[in-house]
């Protein structure tokens, strides 16, 4: 009887007006998107409701490959979102360099059919409004996928929000350009479809995140790597207005590298296709994924096409028209990738001469190379700072000269606990994420108590600032907003704390030479 009067109570507010019923994770842990029923599975304490694998846009195979994400076909009855979609079309993974396995995306399934997204949530209602994460992976826009243990949701949906991650194509699949393609897109542009996945999937959160209990007009893009410079180019672009409020870019942006203009692009493609024996898109589109992705290395990358991004996003932020956003931000301490031998110092100070001339005494005080093993330090900071460390750094001092709203910069450099071949590598590039995302149970490496609670803490920061924009809480040291003028960072390290930026001039210098040289 009683459930009887639960049950005509819900019926008559509803149709009062009072409420509009939808389902929600705690009735039937089923969910109703705009394209129809999903049904997940609960963590072991049955806190967090998780769907696997809900698609966010029509599969991008036959036609639909070098085509703007399309809408998803609605379904009838429940679909099951119980396991991770296949991963974008890619090699096979293998362990290389620091990273092992579980860095790396599953060995199955991988796929073209891969415009899927996950979510993790603790809500019990509908109408919690909790703030919402949009995770954007990395891989050089080569390689990566939602499915990499590491960026598991479970952990921060615990700390109250929505964990949402995302896949999008990558490699030929996500970043062809070609004349043809321009002439049927509609919008006189091509090559950007790995962003355009994105900003679909940012669409989909829109319209269906209130369905998990998450803020619509809380959303937070973050990003790692080629994710950090993804949400870079997002903030940059014309067509993400009001998708999102805040972003989180690890190790990654897009001011001081050339970028790659529509006319490049359609020509590089115009190359492949002829390497391919393709005389037409059609003709492309009909060869086999796998030999595709086997001919085209190296094409890959954010494209200035005058859609997604109509200029350059260091010329779209030096004019103030990107979108306006709270920034956290930062770099790893042992990031540096060279490729190639370590030089030894004659070499190393050879070079130097050869590339910065009279400035080269200047060159060498920040990077110096008074013995071999010195000079093997510099190359390894010279390329943290080259490929990562000065595009971070030039979006925080571009944030905070516009004042608009607040950046917070932080510098990660916690030396990952290793054995056997990993102990050689310190705080490198993606080291930071399962502590961010407070998933160290993830990796098999020899954990201590200062690990976890960094771990804690920085999750905690994260979760702060994905809530509100400011990363700081109750018993957590204090983070200041960066400034051009005091430029106080965050050290994420064994003892978390602010202090200055303790390498300004040699970022100063390498901005102004990677500036010049454009």
């Amino acid at each position: 009887m009683q459930f009887s009067l639960r049950l005509f109570f819900m019926a008559f507010v509803a149709v009062m007006g009072f409420v509009s019923f939808t389902p929600t994770t705690a009735d039937l842990a089923t969910v109703k998107t705009d394209a129809g029923l999903v049904s997940g599975t609960k963590n072991t304490d049955g806190t967090i409701q998780i769907f696997r694998g809900i698609p966010f846009a029509a599969p991008p195979v036959g036609d639909l490959r070098w085509k703007a994400p399309q809408p998803v076909k609605p379904w009838t009855g429940v679909k099951k979102c119980e396991a991770f979609s296949a991963s974008p079309m890619q090699a096979s993974p293998a362990p290389f360099s620091m990273w092992s396995e579980e860095f790396l995306i599953p060995k199955e399934p991988i796929s073209e059919d891969c415009l899927y997204l996950n979510v993790w949530t603790g809500a019990k209602t509908a109408i919690e409004k909790r703030p919402v994460l949009v995770w954007i992976y990395g891989g050089g826009f080569n390689s990566g996928g939602s499915a990499v243990p590491i960026y598991d949701g479970e952990a921060l949906a615990k700390k109250g929000i929505v964990f949402v991650s995302i896949n999008y194509r990558v490699g030929v699949f996500g970043f062809l350009a070609h004349p043809e393609l321009t002439k049927e897109s509609g919008k006189n542009a091509s090559g950007n479809y790995g962003l355009m996945d994105q900003i679909a999937a940012l669409q989909w959160v829109q319209k269906n995140i209130a369905a998990f209990g998450g803020d619509p007009k809380n959303v937070t893009i973050a990003g790692q790597s080629a994710g950090s410079m993804s949400v870079n180019a997002l903030v940059a672009s014309p067509l993400t207005a009001a998708l999102f409020q805040k972003a989180i870019a690890q190790s990654g942006a897009n001011f001081s590298r050339g970028t790659v203009s529509l006319q490049q692009a359609e020509e590089n493609g115009v190359k492949f296709a002829q390497s391919v024996n393709a005389s037409s898109i059609k003709e492309l589109r009909s060869i086999t994924a796998q030999e595709l992705m086997q001919k085209s290395q190296g094409m890959r990358g954010v494209i200035v096409d005058g859609y997604v991004l109509p200029d350059a996003i260091a010329n779209i932020f030096a004019t103030n028209k990107q979108n306006n956003v709270a920034l956290l931000t930062g770099w790893n301490e042992n990031e540096g990738l060279v490729f190639g031998p370590i030089k030894n110092a004659d070499e190393f100070r050879k070079e130097a001469e050869t590339q910065y001339g009279t400035e080269t005494s200047t060159f060498l005080k920040h990077y110096p190379a008074t013995t071999d093993s010195v000079a093997a330090v510099s190359q390894l900071n010279l390329s943290r700072d080259m490929i990562f460390g000065v595009q971070n750094y030039t979006w925080a001092n571009v944030q905070s000269k516009q004042g608009k709203l607040p950046v917070y910069v932080y510098r990660f450099t916690r030396k990952v606990p290793a054995t056997g071949e990993y102990v050689k590598f310190g705080a490198f590039h993606t080291g930071e994420v399962p502590y961010a995302y407070d998933n160290l149970k993830f990796v098999n490496r020899p954990w201590q108590p200062v690990d976890r609670e960094l771990a804690n803490s920085m999750s905690s920061y994260w979760v702060n600032f994905i809530k509100s924009g400011n990363p700081n809480g109750k018993g957590l040291p204090q983070w200041p907003a960066y400034t051009t003028k005091d430029k106080q960072i965050m050290i994420l390290g064994d003892k978390p704390g602010a202090t200055t930026l303790p390498d300004e001039a040699a970022l100063d210098f390498i901005s102004e030479k990677m500036n010049r040289q454009q």
